[in-house]
């Protein structure tokens, strides 16, 4: 569809379908983190429980749903916005180059998130990854599994066609780019202390809005959380 065909969105429900889905992630972690505690997993387990039957669910049916409602199919690419083809070489150089400004950008406000959990979100109860050396190499090879199934690769999969292949086409507004990222940014709820870091370090991706071509943030965004699991599988390693 294009751009100019695109019905847009109020300001109410921009803000409403950005923030639900991870108000509903929050607080089906904290309903699950101390079941999962008690069972003997680390508090992540409960965040991908939450991944996998709230976050996924929720956005790609609502996709579904509007795809079904506007053309009778289920058919995202009726929906989804920003897929024209580019070089495969611009896959690479714009991965390359949007994943590092993205890592930079992280890496250097990492004193600014430390200040606000620190002096403001202390009362929030940080997301137990398990690499403290209190969980067997056979339940953190489990955990990282679903990690990267979930966490790494589903998740930021349809997290991009929700936020920026369907929400964001239907902002409007001069600064609808910044206020989109804060928006997402927002909506990790559980992490309120990198909001300014979010809303910074995902600006890159939207280079893509750009290009019109999503599948170079769906990468990134891949890439980005699978740190999460390339640290988890280097502590795995060096345990005895």
């Amino acid at each position: 569809m294009k751009q100019n065909q695109i019905e847009k969105h109020s300001l109410t429900q921009s803000v409403i379908l950005h923030l639900l889905p991870g108000i509903l992630v929050g607080c089906s972690y904290l309903l699950a983190r101390q079941p999962v505690v008690n069972m003997g997993y680390p508090s992540i387990v409960a965040l991908i429980l939450a991944y996998a039957f709230i976050l996924i669910p929720v956005e790609l049916g609502y996709l579904l749903y509007q795809a079904k409602k506007m053309t009778g199919r289920f058919d995202l690419r009726e929906i989804v916005s920003y897929r024209d083809p580019i070089p495969w070489w611009q896959y690479l150089l714009w991965v390359i180059i949007i994943f590092i400004a993205t890592g930079a950008i992280v890496t250097l406000l990492k004193p600014v998130d430390t200040f606000l959990q620190e002096g403001l979100f202390y009362w929030v109860p940080d997301i137990n990854y398990g690499l403290d050396g209190n969980y067997s190499r056979k339940m953190l090879i489990v955990t990282y599994s679903m990690v990267f199934v979930f966490v790494a690769v589903l998740s930021p999969l349809v997290e991009e066609l929700y936020f920026r292949g369907y929400l964001l086409p239907r902002m409007k507004g001069k600064y609808d780019p910044l206020f989109h990222s804060f928006l997402f940014a927002a909506q990790h709820v559980l992490e309120p202390w990198m909001i300014i870091t979010r809303t910074l370090g995902f600006l890159p991706i939207l280079f893509g809005v750009k290009k019109k071509n999503i599948y170079v943030g769906i990468i990134v965004h891949i890439l980005c959380n699978m740190m999460n699991v390339v640290t988890g599988i280097a502590f795995i390693v060096k345990m005895t």
